[in-house]
């Protein structure tokens, strides 16, 4: 004959257990902060204004998604460290349940929590204004637990003819209007906004310059204003985010930002320049599959030719 087991009765917390609980949350705080710091360090280095923003929200999104994986990896740990049941005890847990607090807590806490990372993710993008103004558009008011992130202020400059982009299976051409120059190198001035013109002349294109933290999609029929304000003189990568067929990852350019002198300067020199035929990695390949032809089962889309340029990169 078996003994009926009796239900364990729920305990409540003591001021110590509280203290305790408080003190690991402290130490959960402190160490997803610090992660969220490191965060920093795995992104290419913040050559835009605009690097400095979505830097900013990234540690910021680390530091939420580290308290939340730590506090719960620890409660779990704890649980099966400290909490096991006996051995041959198949008794029920202590019956929680109908509590109104906790349930409670657990709705408007992920709630809360959501809409202070929209907000604070709206701010971000909006200050960012990669697509132009847009002033028309109501600003999301501030939470009082989240300061407004602001992009360095830089000297206001006048309006120049915005450059156009030209994108294509797979080559990227840029046309300087007011000096009527071309090239396969993108130049810009340093601390001065960049305004651009993305056009596509056949299919769905990305661009991307990581160090710079912005991305459009480049869509066929349409010109798409673009802006952002590099910080930083260097040599970056251009990149065409979107798969666009077979020679896709060779579609990559060189955004040199430079300061204002070196800037007009190359504008000069490229002024002076005939037009040339740019060397092209993806038709270059192309050519040689042409001559050494692989039966793929498949027919590829032959790249368009190099362009004519004034000024053709050195780089792939």
């Amino acid at each position: 004959m078996t003994t009926p087991t009796t239900q364990k009765e729920p305990r409540s917390l003591s001021f110590r257990t509280v203290a305790q609980l408080i003190a690991l949350l402290v130490a959960d705080a402190a160490v997803s902060r610090w992660v969220g710091r490191q965060a920093y360090l795995w992104m290419p280095p913040q050559a835009s204004a605009e690097a400095l923003l979505v830097d900013d929200l990234f540690g910021f999104l680390t530091t939420i998604g580290s308290f939340i994986f730590i506090g719960v990896s620890a409660a779990l740990l704890y649980s099966v460290l400290f909490q096991r049941a006996d051995k041959y005890d198949i008794s029920d847990g202590p019956p929680v349940e109908g509590n109104l607090l906790v349930e409670i807590l657990w709705t408007t806490i992920p709630l809360g929590l959501v809409i202070w990372i929209a907000t604070y993710s709206y701010q971000i993008y909006d200050q960012m204004a990669i697509l132009g103004p847009r002033s028309h558009m109501n600003h999301v008011p501030s939470l009082a637990l989240m300061p407004s992130a602001e992009a360095a202020t830089l000297p206001a400059v006048p309006e120049k003819t915005p450059i156009e982009v030209h994108v294509r299976q797979w080559a990227w051409e840029f046309y300087y209007p007011d000096q009527e120059i071309t090239s396969t190198e993108l130049h810009l001035p340093v601390n001065e906004r960049a305004r651009l013109v993305l056009i596509s002349e056949d299919v769905l294109h990305g661009f991307y310059i990581p160090a710079f933290r912005v991305k459009q999609d480049v869509i066929p029929g349409s010109s798409i204003d673009f802006g952002f304000t590099p910080i930083r003189e260097g040599r970056y990568r251009l990149r065409d985010s979107d798969y666009s067929g077979t020679y896709f990852a060779a579609n990559q350019g060189t955004v040199v930002v430079e300061s204002a002198e070196a800037y007009q300067q190359w504008l000069a020199d490229a002024a002076e320049r005939p037009l040339t035929v740019a060397d092209n990695r993806a038709y270059r390949e192309f050519s040689k599959s042409v001559e050494r032809p692989i039966s793929l089962g498949w027919k590829s889309v032959e790249p368009a030719p190099p362009p004519r340029v004034n000024y053709a990169s050195a780089e792939d």
